[in-house]
């Protein structure tokens, strides 16, 4: 009966849908409370699963964060507020603030946490595994955290980014002219985009797997299988 969605999540096991109306919908692996939403929560305008906790972000900019908490991930800064974004890694939860600026908090084993210093005039974010990335207003990247596979080093000279996505171990962006570069983990192919692959809107990272949403609504993906 499920019905209303404008928009879904999901995390380590668990999954979340935002509805129309503000308010969410979650299922699935509960051991940590990670789909235990706080009672009466409402005006939701954006949804994040990490590996074993939650992130609401209401229309006012307050953060809600509820599910794990024994990196820290789960407990918002204190005075944080006008927040545009958020994201979520294993351990870590990222949040994109209105002035372009990003706050990081929760587990820090590899600098995951840490904000790289002076980012500022960012647009968009996301976090997976144990690293972090940020998409600037010049089309740019900026990544940190675990980089032993190279999921942190951005290829040099890379311009003209729209999106971007952290998997488990690789990021993808999305550049101007509808194509898609990886770098990282590779080994089931999964920073590698299929050569003819054109058309692009839209892009999605899993732990050892990758997704693109075409203009003509197909979807291609590749990777472990």
């Amino acid at each position: 009966g499920l019905s209303g969605v404008i928009a879904v999540a999901a995390g380590g096991w668990h999954s979340l849908a935002l509805k129309e109306d503000g308010t969410i919908i979650t299922w699935g692996n509960d051991d940590l409370g990670q789909t235990a939403a706080p009672e009466g929560l409402s005006d939701v305008i954006f949804i994040a699963g990490g590996d074993t906790h939650s992130i609401a972000l209401k229309s006012n900019g307050e953060l809600i964060v509820w599910g794990y908490d024994g990196m820290g991930q789960a407990t918002v800064p204190v005075g944080l507020s006008a927040t545009a974004a958020v994201a979520a890694g294993i351990s870590h939860t990222l949040a994109l603030k209105c002035d372009g600026t990003v706050r990081a908090w929760g587990g820090n084993e590899y600098g995951q946490a840490k904000v790289p210093e002076g980012l500022s005039d960012v647009t968009a974010i996301s976090a997976a595994g144990d690293h972090s990335a940020a998409l600037r207003s010049n089309g740019t990247v900026v990544a940190w955290g675990e980089g032993d596979d190279g999921q942190s080093t951005v290829p040099e000279g890379l311009t003209g980014v729209l999106a971007i996505a952290a998997g488990g171990y690789h990021t993808l962006a999305l550049k101007n002219d509808s194509t898609v570069i990886g770098w990282g983990y590779n080994e089931s192919g999964q920073a590698s985009a299929p050569e003819d692959l054109s058309g692009v809107i839209a892009i999605a990272a899993g732990g050892f797997h990758s997704l693109a949403l075409k203009t003509d609504g197909t979807v291609v993906t590749w990777g472990y299988n």
